[in-house]
């Protein structure tokens, strides 16, 4: 039997019919050092939400983007209704059928919603844009499915907010008559509310008869809305059966190999040695902010979305500006007006959005985690590269980064081992502050547990740690003490004794902050 390459033909097929089996067999996929996908068969069916689970690096994304005609097998076979079929590029899987959506949506930034869905078939008369045409089949399909509020037509690709640019890329595919639908990582920057209205529709396109595959690294997401569940470790399928006959328990077993029963600190640090104060700072986010972390000590910021917690960290670390207010370092007052002034002085930050934000995605794994100590791998302003490499290759292997080399660019590797890289530089800089911004999101139950362990470490140096997290068990689980936000301003300070789940809540959601102590106290 030949394999067949999808083919425009076979385009108009796949929208008339939706595939009845998709068949993986014996798929094996290896890069320079790492064997990504080692003799990997599963089965999707129509009609079923299946959950892609492992570590980073486990080989979940390579299968995906061999689904999607980014990569191509070094052997075996992807089989539609029983038929070989190879896809030499992402265009002929869409063909087919199949699309994957990735973490980071491809948007075209400088067009509309309609545009953006139909790019490529956009209706023509006469050789223009049938706008009216184009508009009246957005607002069917939005309707259909109840997005019409959701996402307004005339925004442009750069006016839409994550979750926005999500359902373009899920429009875009239901247009084309999809059959399977991956969504990788799709929640990692969306609210309860967005999340809640994705699951509504993932659902009803399950019972319209597609095939969902679901990547995330959150159990309790797969267990609300998978059937079945695949779990990867170092490039093998280790298991694929119902998800209801598997405990949690079962789940993270298979996905690191190793049991993991506690995997947050022990008992709290007492540091009397206080590092880093803020005194009554205002800015365009914040009033009257005041707080202090100790050497030593892990603090948590903990609140719901726009508390302004992202916003602090950025302007103490000299992003943003503050209109007034001290921040005291090391017992002096000090004016930080750039994150290389901050950097000076020994505060460090890992950004929320690390592609972005943290990391430099065509540069190497060593030029990334050198970037902030160049001074000190200089001579007479030359850099020495044998030390960068050095250094580079220390905390590589310190960390455990799961890369070919340090000159692999950082942009290749999973997410979790890009965190990795983000710590790594900090670690080499050696700060007296570190703030980490959601230093886990997007990152799986055994590379949570590994930068757990790398906290500690770092406090145990008399690093004084920032935290900000929206996984509350994280919090309680990690921090010495924890500070509150609602709208911009601090609503109260826990213990790590006393803090619970609702304490926090409380002083999260509370309405009138006169009531903060009550709140915490209640």
């Amino acid at each position: 039997m030949v394999a067949t390459t999808v083919s425009s033909k076979s385009a108009e097929t796949s929208r008339k019919k939706r595939i009845q089996s998709l068949e993986i067999r014996k798929i094996s996929k290896a890069f320079p050092n790492i064997q990504a996908l080692n003799d990997v068969s599963l089965d999707i069916r129509p009609g079923e939400i299946l959950a892609f689970m492992g570590e980073n690096g486990a080989g979940k994304s390579t299968l995906l983007k061999i689904l999607n005609g980014d990569y191509q097998p070094d052997s075996g076979s992807i089989l539609i209704d029983g038929q070989p079929v190879t896809f030499p590029n992402p265009h002929s899987a869409h063909k087919a059928g199949i699309r994957v959506i990735y973490q980071e949506p491809e948007i075209i930034p400088w067009v509309d919603v309609p545009e953006n869905i139909w790019v490529g078939e956009l209706p023509r008369n006469l050789g223009f844009v049938n706008r009216g045409k184009l508009n009246q089949r957005v607002r069917e399909s939005l309707t259909e499915y109840g997005f019409e509020n959701i996402l307004p037509i005339d925004l442009m690709g750069n006016q839409l907010s994550s979750a926005q640019k999500q359902l373009v890329e899920i429009m875009r595919a239901l247009k084309s008559g999809v059959s399977v639908l991956a969504l990788d990582e799709p929640t990692s920057s969306l609210t309860d509310e967005e999340v809640t209205r994705l699951f509504t529709l993932v659902r009803k396109l399950r019972d319209e008869g597609v095939a969902i595959i679901y990547v995330s690294h959150r159990l309790n997401e797969i267990r609300r809305l998978c059937d079945r569940i695949a779990i990867l470790r170092d490039g093998k399928l280790i298991t694929l059966q119902p998800l209801s006959e598997l405990t949690q328990s079962d789940i993270v077993r298979m996905m690191v190999g190793r049991e993991i029963s506690e995997v947050f600190r022990g008992d709290s640090r007492r540091t009397t040695r206080t590092v880093l104060e803020v005194k009554n700072l205002h800015s365009n986010w914040h009033r009257d902010i005041s707080f202090h972390v100790n050497a030593g000590e892990i603090v948590g910021f903990s609140g719901l979305v726009g508390a302004g917690r992202t916003e602090l960290a950025k302007v103490i670390f000299g992003a943003f500006p503050r209109t007034s207010g001290q921040v005291i370092l090391e017992g002096k007052e000090t004016n930080i007006r750039s994150p290389g002034e901050a950097i000076m002085k020994g505060i460090g930050f890992a950004p929320e959005d690390r592609k972005r934000e943290g990391l430099i995605l065509i540069r190497s794994v060593m030029e990334n985690t050198s970037i902030a100590i160049l001074r000190q791998l200089s001579r007479l302003s030359f850099l020495r590269g044998a030390l960068e490499r050095k250094v580079a290759t220390s905390y590589v292997e310190k960390l455990r980064v799961v890369t070919p080399s340090v000159e692999q660019p950082v942009g290749k590797l999973s997410g979790g081992n890009q965190q990795k890289v983000v710590l790594a530089r900090w670690l080499a800089a050696k700060p007296k502050v570190l703030i980490l911004d959601e230093p886990t999101r997007g990152i799986d139950v055994g590379a949570k547990a590994e930068i757990y362990a790398l906290l500690e470490e770092l406090a145990k140096q008399d690093i004084a740690i920032i935290m900000i997290s929206s996984e509350l068990p994280e919090i309680l689980g990690l921090a010495d003490r924890i500070y509150v936000m609602q709208n911009g301003r601090i609503t109260g300070e826990l213990a790590r004794e006393e803090a619970t789940e609702e304490k926090v809540l409380a002083l999260a959601m509370v309405d009138n902050l006169s009531v903060a102590g009550d709140a915490a106290t209640s």
